[in-house]
């Protein structure tokens, strides 16, 4: 299945979330035959060690997993580390928590504000880590069209784009572009816009201006007038781009796990979805002023 679990929410995020229910939903995720994704950031280390032990006695070779570096957890606290002997501790410390030898993607975390660190020590690490099979693909994972393009242009096999191709944020389009020319396959990430389009009212983690307020009860309109869920064209709609080969949606229960699922499977016909998405493009003077 091209959609996968982001496993930010089993870490607590926004709201927190007992071992029980953390453990039913990975099990939903694996029912349903999905990915995972997951960072030492999230939860400070717990959903990595949640999602291990949820993984524990299921075959190594029939789930995929990406974790993330770029963080270390340090005395209690997250902190950023980009160099290659934070990259090496980073990794080493999730194959512990997750309690695996390997993982099958590794992507550079957030390194906007340290992108010549990232270019000059972190992707090299994580190239030396591929070369002895150690992970999978490589790649890097952020909000940030322009840097994520120079990651793609420095060579990488994928990117995890997070909010910028979306029914109401199209401004990683031609990061897009540039992957497919280039053959880097994109993971979509971040597709309700941190809530707006999931019936909230934050863009970015902040209040949503009433312009993207106004369009964002546009596309919901349009939902409306086709019969169509607004969770289903927001989960299907980046998958519009050749690009874009897995979608991520979080969960932190076995019944919103299963209800992505539904929405991701719903059969939308292609019509449907530009109709959609047409209603949530932006006006000429508009300004996504929380970005």
């Amino acid at each position: 299945m091209r959609l996968g679990l982001g496993c930010a929410p089993l870490g607590g995020l926004y709201t927190p979330v007992s071992e029980d229910d953390a453990r039913a939903t990975v099990d939903a995720a694996w029912d349903a035959g999905i990915r995972f994704d997951v960072a030492p950031l999230y939860g400070e280390g717990r959903s990595e060690k949640r999602l291990g032990a949820a993984l524990a006695d299921r075959p190594r070779d029939e789930y995929v997993l990406s974790t993330k570096v770029g963080r270390l957890i340090t005395g209690g606290e997250v902190v950023f580390d980009f160099s290659r002997d934070g990259v090496l501790r980073s990794l080493e410390e999730s194959l512990e928590r997750l309690g695996l030898d390997r993982v099958d993607v590794l992507l550079v975390h957030d390194p906007e504000q340290h992108m010549e660190q990232a270019l000059d020590e972190a992707l090299p690490a994580v190239r030396e880590l591929r070369e002895q099979g150690v992970v999978g693909a490589i790649g890097a994972g952020m909000n940030y069209p322009a840097e994520l393009e120079r990651i793609v242009r420095d060579g990488v096999d994928c990117v995890l784009m997070a909010g910028r191709y979306t029914l109401l944020d199209r401004s990683g389009l031609g990061l897009l572009d540039v992957c497919a020319e280039l053959g880097v396959d994109v993971i979509a990430g971040g597709v309700f816009n941190s809530g707006i389009l999931a019936g909230g009212t934050t863009f970015n983690y902040q209040p949503a201006p009433p312009e993207l307020l106004e369009r964002a009860r546009a596309v919901f309109a349009e939902c409306e007038r086709h019969a169509v869920s607004p969770t289903a064209a927001a989960l299907q709609f980046p998958l519009t781009h050749p690009a874009v080969k897995r979608v991520l949606a979080g969960a932190r229960s076995p019944a919103e796990l299963r209800a992505d699922v539904q929405a991701f499977e719903a059969e939308l016909p292609a019509q449907t979805v530009s109709a959609i998405a047409a209603s949530g493009v932006a006006t000429r003077n508009e300004k996504l002023s929380s970005r």
